[in-house]
């Protein structure tokens, strides 16, 4: 067997190589500068995911009937790429038909139709059901590129023999499940009540300024923190409320509603019949309103809260 070489030797021998390959070296690279390491998949990702818009939010317009919600609706829904839903409450009991009256022709209505089922279903029921059915369409609106706006009817709370105060808004039950940006809009209580007199709407009891005004206040105090427009400021200045409202819900604003409002019908267009936006002259007042609104501490403490002089006529 051949005997290994010694250390020595070994060491001998790759000095010697080192040398010889010295001569073959390249000249010696610049020093590299310091370069950020990339991030990792993860970082991206999230980068990525940051960068997304936030969950698109649903959009909800409330006031009471007769104080101008439809026309208001009406510019509203002729914005780009704004589908809006006229008067909506799915707790509502105002079209429920009485014991042994004859139902109604509603094939495209399931909680109305589970409403008046034999077993019929409960508020809970009711709730889960109009949630599932916006969740879809606010869905597929947005797959669209298009924006779901909400026109609350909330008459069927706040105006009828339903105990309001036991039952959840409109606004509260979708914001339990995802974002809403809402506004509020208002007319002097005198003009809305006497429109409510003169279209024989008296779903409430007693029918008096004096209990409208509590009804109001408890319709703004369950919406308290939601930004108020006036209807007559928006007569005055249609464009430059709108673009206000628009703003605050986040929908996109073209000026010139008033010229696209024959294209849109809305349900609950009770009041002017031309599309004409500009103040009118008020309804003549009773003398029994008349008497009652000088008399009423609800209705002058209402007007203060909106900014409205208590007037009587």
């Amino acid at each position: 067997m051949r005997t290994p070489p010694s250390a020595d030797t070994l060491r001998h021998n790759l000095e010697e190589a080192l040398d010889l390959l010295k001569d073959y070296a390249p000249e010696p690279l610049p020093q590299a500068r310091l370069v950020e390491p990339l991030p990792s998949l993860l970082e991206q990702c999230e980068t990525l995911c940051a960068a997304l818009p936030e969950t698109e939010p649903l959009r909800s317009v409330h006031h009471m009937a007769c104080t101008g919600g439809t026309l208001l609706s009406k510019c509203l829904a002729v914005m780009p790429n704004v589908t809006l839903l006229s008067e909506i409450d799915p707790l509502s009991t105002f079209i429920l038909p009485k014991r042994h009256e004859a139902r109604r022709f509603a094939p495209s209505d399931v909680i109305y139709g589970a409403r008046t089922a034999l077993r019929p279903i409960d508020d809970a029921t009711a709730e889960a059901v109009f949630a599932a059915s916006i969740e879809a369409l606010h869905g597929a609106l947005c797959a669209q590129g298009q924006r779901l706006v909400l026109r609350d009817h909330a008459h069927s709370q706040f105006c009828t023999d339903t105990d309001f105060a036991q039952r959840p808004t409109l606004r509260e039950m979708l914001a339990r499940r995802q974002p809403v940006l809402s506004v509020v809009t208002v007319r002097h209580p005198l003009d809305s009540f006497l429109s409510l007199h003169a279209n024989g709407w008296r779903n409430f009891a007693p029918f008096t300024i004096e209990e409208y005004a509590r009804r109001y206040a408890a319709f703004l105090a369950r919406h308290d923190r939601i930004r108020v427009w006036r209807y007559e400021d928006f007569l005055d200045d249609p464009d430059g409320v709108l673009e206000q409202i628009c703003a605050a819900l986040d929908l996109p604003f073209v000026a010139g509603a008033e010229d696209l409002l024959s294209l849109v019908s809305l349900s609950g267009d009770s009041g002017r019949s031309a599309n004409r936006i500009g103040r009118r002259k008020r309804r003549e007042v009773p003398e029994e309103i008349r008497r009652e609104a000088a008399q009423s501490a609800a209705y002058a403490e209402l007007c203060d809260t909106l900014g409205y002089a208590p007037e009587t006529g």
